[in-house]
C-alpha cells in the first residue's frame, strides 16, 4: 500500500544555514526546536512517552478517553481530522475509535521517513478512512488538502506540544491555524503543571533518552549542512523557569569547542550553551485567553484530577 504525501515547505539547506547561524551568532546561543525532529529524534520520542518519568503521555491519553465520547457528540459524524506534528500517530486512534463515522485524517509532520511510516500503519488499520499525510512545517502558512464546509473539520494538536510557543508565539500558531482550518474546531493538549521536582525528572531524566533526543539535534544538522558537531562535547541539562512559567532545554559545552558553519567558525568556551527547546506551562485560563486572541472560541476545557494535564476544545465560525 502506497500514500502519496503531500509536500508543503520542506527544510531547504539555505534556510537551514540561515537558522543555524542566527542562532550560533546570538549571545545566548540557540537553536530551533524544530530541527530535533528527523526520524531518529521522532522515534526517540515516541521511547520518551513510555518512559515513567515523562508523565505527560500517560495523563493526556487518560484525560483523552475519559472524554473522547463528549468530544465526539460536540462535533458530530462524519469528521475530518486533522493532526499537527502527527509524530507517531498514537493518540489520534483514540478519536478515530471513538468518533461517528471520520472521513478523513490527514497527518501533519515535518519527518517525512516517520510520517510515512505512520500514516501507512494508519491506512492498513482503518480502510474505511482517507489517509492524507502532509510533510510540512506546521510553524508556516500550509495549505491543507481538506474541503470545507462538507463535513465538521476537527484539529488535533496534543502532546502539550503548544508549550513550545512562547505566548505571543502561541497565538501566532492559533491564528496560522484557524487560517488553516476555516470553520472548525480544534482540540489541544496542554500542560499546566508547575511541580517543578515532577518537571525536571520528565525533561531531564526519562531513562536518559531525553539526552540523546537533544544530542540528535546536532548529528541532524550534520547531515543537513555537512558540519562536524560531536555531541559528546556537549551535556544535556533542563531547567525551570519563572515568569512566565517554563522548561527549557539546552545542551552545554564541556570543553573549548570551535566549529565550522559554513564559512563562519563557532566558538564555545566550557560551559557555555545551546538553547535547544522551551515548554510553556499555561493555565486553564491563560490558555484559554491566548486561544480567544487568536479568534478561537473556549468550549470547554477538562483536566485530570492532579491538574496536570488539560485539554482544551475550541471552536471557530
Amino acid at each position: 500500500m502506497t500514500i502519496p504525501t503531500q509536500e508543503a515547505g520542506l527544510i531547504e539547506r539555505n534556510e537551514v544555514l540561515r537558522d543555524v547561524l542566527h542562532g550560533l551568532s546570538r549571545d545566548q546561543k540557540t537553536l530551533p526546536g524544530k530541527y530535533l525532529w528527523d526520524e531518529t529524534g521522532s522515534s526517540l520520542f515516541d521511547r520518551i512517552c513510555h518512559t515513567q518519568d515523562y508523565y505527560l503521555t500517560r495523563c493526556e491519553g487518560a484525560l483523552l478517553r475519559s472524554t473522547v465520547d463528549e468530544i465526539g457528540s460536540l462535533v458530530g459524524s462524519g469528521a475530518t481530522i486533522v493532526e499537527f506534528g502527527s509524530g507517531a500517530s498514537h493518540k489520534v486512534r483514540i478519536l478515530l475509535d471513538a468518533l461517528t463515522a471520520p472521513t478523513r485524517y490527514v497527518a501533519l509532520d515535518i519527518s517525512r521517513e516517520y510520517l510515512e511510516a505512520a500514516t501507512l500503519r494508519i491506512a492498513e488499520d482503518y480502510p474505511g478512512i482517507e489517509v492524507s499525510p502532509v510533510c510540512a512545517d506546521y510553524t508556516k502558512q500550509i495549505s491543507l488538502p481538506i474541503q470545507r464546509g462538507a463535513s465538521p473539520i476537527l484539529g488535533f494538536f496534543p502532546g502539550s506540544t503548544i508549550g513550545n510557543f512562547d505566548p505571543a508565539g502561541a497565538v501566532a500558531f492559533l491564528t496560522r491555524a484557524r487560517e488553516t482550518l476555516g470553520p472548525s474546531w480544534f482540540l489541544i493538549g496542554v500542560d499546566p503543571n508547575r511541580d517543578e521536582q515532577s518537571l525536571l525528572r520528565a525533561y531531564s531524566q526519562a531513562d536518559g533518552l531525553m539526552a540523546e533526543l537533544h544530542k540528535n539535534l546536532l548529528v541532524h544538522l550534520n547531515r543537513l549542512l555537512g558540519t562536524a558537531f560531536d555531541p559528546g562535547d556537549f551535556r544535556h541539562e533542563a531547567r525551570v523557569q519563572h515568569n512566565p512559567f517554563r522548561v527549557e532545554a539546552y545542551l552545554v559545552a564541556t570543553r573549548p569547542l570551535t566549529y565550522q558553519v559554513g564559512e563562519v567558525p563557532i566558538t564555545f568556551e566550557v560551559g557555555e550553551s545551546i538553547h535547544t527547546d522551551t515548554s510553556y506551562k499555561y493555565g486553564p485560563g491563560t490558555f484559554q485567553n491566548l486561544a480567544s486572541q487568536a479568534g478561537w472560541q473556549p468550549v470547554k476545557c477538562w483536566c485530570d484530577e492532579q491538574n496536570r494535564f488539560c485539554l482544551h476544545l475550541l471552536q471557530s465560525s
